[in-house]
């Protein structure tokens, strides 16, 4: 979220009387508005966002989604993931990964009971991402110490994603960027993108030695399709301009 400023409450409320686009949370039945984020928060938020929902473990993720762990509770981290849901309205407990963005006019007394809140809600994880001074991200876990992880460091939350982040990613596009391909990848079934760029060579030489006329056996399709060594592979390829049986591809 942006900055927070608590607001006198004028009397208990609960989270069922707030709705979706109301700029508010809630801690223990007390309103706390939540400001729009600044071009570095939400920018950062949304390259963040991008590399954990592209998790090949993750179902689902959220941005600024409302969780509602007691009645009087309303939090909204700036990244969640949690079980997928058809239900409508507010999701309740807290997710088990809730990652936050603070940045300029962070409100940290607020911060320290939002994540005490969503620890106590059932959030296994809750990492603070720090837009100001050296690149850290503050990691929380239940009954156990903060730990700060920094540029250089990954960023793991076994069970929830597959794949450890590194801390530049929720930082900087490029670092993301590679780890959203990785992640695209896996989740379409490859490796890497070796596995992709194998794949396709393997397709050319089948496809070369069937132009030429030449019968290619399921043995040799299967051992030709199996190989993900790039250089293997280049040989193949060459061989597969040159050879009249293409048993002899492996000689």
């Amino acid at each position: 979220m942006g900055k927070s400023d608590s607001k006198p409450a004028s009397g208990p409320f609960r989270a069922d009387q707030l709705h979706d686009g109301d700029r508010y949370e809630l801690s223990n039945g007390h309103p706390i508005y939540c400001a729009p984020a600044g071009p570095e928060h939400a920018n950062r938020s949304l390259t963040g966002a991008a590399v954990i929902a592209s998790d090949p473990d993750v179902e689902w993720a959220g941005v600024d989604a409302g969780f509602s762990p007691t009645p009087g509770t309303l939090r909204a981290p700036d990244v969640a993931v949690a079980a997928p849901t058809q239900a409508r309205g507010w999701r309740e407990g807290a997710p088990p990964l809730a990652v936050e963005y603070a940045g300029v006019g962070q409100d940290e007394p607020d911060l320290r009971v939002k994540i005490g809140e969503l620890l106590a809600g059932g959030s296994s994880h809750v990492w603070v991402v720090r837009l100001i001074g050296p690149r850290r991200v503050e990691v929380h876990r239940p009954g156990q110490p903060m730990q700060v992880y920094g540029s250089g460091d990954d960023l793991e939350a076994p069970g929830i994603l597959r794949n450890p982040i590194p801390v530049n990613a929720l930082f900087d596009r490029a670092a993301a960027d590679r780890a959203v391909l990785r992640n695209l990848l896996q989740r379409a079934g490859y490796d890497g993108l070796d596995a992709v760029r194998a794949e396709g060579m393997a397709e050319s030489i089948l496809a070369l030695l069937e132009d030429r006329g030449l019968a290619v056996s399921a043995e040799v399709r299967q051992r030709i399709a199996a190989c993900r060594d790039l250089d293997q592979l280049k040989t193949w390829l060459l061989a597969a301009a040159r050879i009249t049986d293409p048993a002899r591809l492996f000689d």
